[in-house]
């Protein structure tokens, strides 16, 4: 099984737990996308086959321009910008790779659109990884103009790149038709009963993380109860003040809660005794020893943090993370608050919140459950041998 991947953290670590269970079941699994980028989030082992190679300054020179855009023009950035040009670029390398390796199933990423692509111009059996459940929440069914717009970017690349003579019109490369994995499940997204058969809710995927040596276990305050704040791995230079919301919060907080902060040091500068400030944190590992999380409603952070029955204080920033903020808050787990303009009372009182009043527990550990019972990468795995 061939797994077609954009360069980005979130995106990859699903398909890391699910390739290492299909391998373990005697399968030959490979990556393919921007070589370089991959080789930094998947296990040394992996066999990355070379798609998209950075060019034009690279993937930092787009998050550069990316991450103080918002609304309507992170949106045109993500497909102009980002989206369109990865598949351009990834398509000759994905059709190499599918040449040389011969895949009998192909599992494309929602955002590796040149996956489907090539698998539909070498009749190749595909599969979506939705490694965020938004897309397939309507987003744009109050918003047709931008809907419709969309649509404008994924016919121009299908045109682009599909056999008119052959190919039926106004299929779409963000969802197979024989597989949808979604990594979540409808406790979270809101859609029981309510999606196709073969949408597949799997729940969350934890596969093996690049080690994060030196994190401080013994300064963990066993009299306080934690909270960590993380703005994952694309957000944190677009948090300057954000973080002072969050030092503001943490000292009228001081007395009972003690803050795990995930940020740059440069950009915060020094900080009361009580907060523990790292460049990055061992994520999976430190949840268990925590009360609640503080975060930019990025999908992976949210599943993790509900995974471990973890109540959230959600502050959407763009792209997705306005319609998973929403999804914690309609299913009870959390309290959203303004990325922008958030002010350190604001912060306070939902963090309160969430630490004082059971509700948000409760729901988070519900979701938490129906993860469990979803089955992870196992049941990804089952469903993707069934393909075969």
């Amino acid at each position: 099984m061939l797994f077609t991947v954009p360069p980005l953290a979130g995106h990859v670590n699903p398909t890391v737990a699910v390739g290492a269970e299909l391998a373990a079941r005697g399968h030959e699994i490979a990556w393919a996308g921007p070589a370089s980028a991959l080789s930094r989030l998947l296990p040394a082992q992996a066999r990355i086959l070379p798609a998209g190679e950075e060019s034009g300054g690279g993937y930092a020179a787009l998050h550069e321009r990316w991450r103080d855009l918002r609304g309507v023009g992170a949106l045109r950035f993500l497909w102009e910008e980002a989206l369109v040009p990865l598949a351009r670029a990834m398509v000759p390398g994905v059709e190499r790779a599918v040449r040389a390796f011969g895949p009998d199933l192909l599992v494309a990423d929602q955002q590796a659109l040149a996956g489907p692509l090539v698998a539909r111009r070498l009749g190749v059996p595909w599969a979506t990884s939705a490694s965020t459940s938004a897309e397939l929440t309507r987003p744009f069914a109050d918003f047709p103009k931008i809907g419709e717009w969309v649509a404008g970017q994924i016919s121009g690349l299908l045109a682009e790149f599909g056999d008119a003579a052959t190919e039926p019109q106004g299929w779409d490369p963000r969802f197979s038709e024989r597989l949808v994995l979604v990594f979540s499940t409808p406790e979270l997204v809101g859609t029981a009963g309510d999606f196709p058969a073969h949408h597949a809710y799997v729940g969350p995927a934890f596969g093996a993380r690049p080690a994060s040596p030196g994190f401080p276990w013994q300064r963990l305050d066993p009299a306080r109860r934690r909270v960590l704040v993380s703005l994952g791995t694309l957000n944190q230079e677009a948090g300057a003040r954000f973080y002072g919301a969050v030092l503001g919060a943490a000292e009228r907080l001081a007395e009972d809660v003690q803050f795990v902060l995930a940020a740059p040091p440069a950009l915060i500068g020094p900080v009361p005794g009580h907060v523990l400030l790292q460049e990055s944190v061992p994520q999976l590992e430190l949840l268990p020893h925590l009360d609640a999380v503080v975060c930019h409603a990025g999908h992976n952070t949210v599943c993790e943090a509900l995974a471990h029955g973890l109540p959230l204080v959600v502050a959407p920033i763009r792209d997705d993370q306005p319609i998973v903020a929403r999804q914690v808050v309609e299913a009870g787990a959390g309290i959203r608050v303004r990325f922008g303009r958030t002010r350190a009372e604001e912060l306070r009182d939902a963090l309160t919140a969430v630490l004082d009043d059971p509700g948000p527990r409760r729901a988070a550990r519900r979701i938490q459950a129906s993860f469990a019972a979803a089955g992870g990468a196992a049941a990804a795995a089952d469903r993707l041998e069934k393909l075969l």
